[in-house]
């Protein structure tokens, strides 16, 4: 099974995660960018740049600072003389970009960058580069740091397929990467399980998963609740919703659902996969209340409930 196989590879480099590494791998073959939040130190880049490796992609790192330019993202145009300048293409031209630390960058490089994931190209002077296939766009944020960072804007937030939450490591886990690190035991990566143009064939065949009619009702359903869940029997849940899920969250829930049914070898999607992707999908279009926010509340808490009372038929 494809999607076996691929966690078990990143594995090998990565110490546990394996919810982290199954999301990123439906992301990829979904076609839809992450956001990845997490502490430093729980393995953000070193899964980026492994899945990149197993992928058979060019991967490219960029830190993002409060000082940064688009062009130090997208490139410029070089001055070489009277009427002459030429192309200098930035690090965004890549297939896989790992966007770190996204949000100590000012709005106008993160307006740069939205322009990238949702066309797929690049403006230059007059001129319009189209990026490779496939592109791919991982953005880390530190959520325990604050200062010198710039809130990403609703629009760029929701043009993420996934957002995922990357956690402290099991204990036995992080038994294991402070033995590998004192023996220096870093297993080699297998050559690479995949390439551009399989990637590509795979996007493509994840459109053809058949999604049954019910199951589509069933992610409308889910996606209106998240806008009134009184209407659900989640009355407790009325006034700590300030704002729900857009219709795009349907549609990222249709595709990703689509992707995880492909990786575990589903010819058509079954309920386990739309709740399975629902909490990463969800849970950066969903707004919570002050109210729900004064009293502690988590969105994951509220998605949960959703998945537990919004009936699949």
């Amino acid at each position: 099974m494809l999607g076996e196989e691929l966690i078990r590879a990143a594995q090998r480099t990565v110490v546990g995660q394996r919810e982290t590494l199954e999301q990123l791998w439906t992301a990829l073959i979904a076609g839809g960018h992450v956001l990845l939040e997490g502490v430093p130190g729980v393995a953000k880049t070193l899964m980026a740049s492994t899945i990149a490796r197993l992928s058979g992609l060019e991967f490219r790192r960029v830190q993002f600072t409060p000082d940064m330019l688009p062009s130090d993202l997208t490139g410029g145009l070089v001055y070489e003389g009277p009427g002459r300048f030429s192309v200098k293409k930035g690090p965004i031209f890549t297939q896989v970009l790992l966007a770190d630390e996204i949000n100590r960058a000012p709005a106008k490089v993160q307006s740069a960058l939205l322009e990238c994931m949702q066309e797929g190209q690049v403006t230059i002077g007059e001129e319009t580069y189209p990026l490779p296939r496939p592109f791919w766009v991982l953005a880390t944020q530190n959520p325990i740091e604050q200062e010198g960072t710039y809130a990403l804007p609703e629009a760029q937030i929701d043009r993420f397929l996934f957002r995922l939450e990357v956690t402290y490591p099991q204990e036995g886990e992080e038994e294991e990467i402070l033995r590998r690190w004192a023996r220096q035991l870093y297993p080699e990566l297998p050559p690479p399980l995949l390439s551009a143009h399989k990637i590509l064939e795979y996007q493509e065949a994840a459109t053809r998963i058949e999604m049954p009619p019910v199951l589509e009702k069933y992610i409308v359903r889910l996606v209106r609740a998240t806008r009134a869940p009184a209407q659900v029997g989640l009355k407790a849940w009325a006034d700590k919703v300030a704002f729900g899920a857009s219709p795009r969250a349907g549609l990222a829930l249709h595709r990703a659902a689509r992707a995880r049914a492909l990786l575990f070898g589903r010819a058509a999607v079954a309920p386990e996969d739309i709740k399975a992707v629902a909490p990463a999908v969800l849970r950066h279009r969903i707004l919570l209340s002050y109210i729900a926010i004064a009293e502690g509340l988590k969105t994951d808490t509220f998605i949960t409930e959703l998945l537990r009372v919004v009936p699949i038929a």
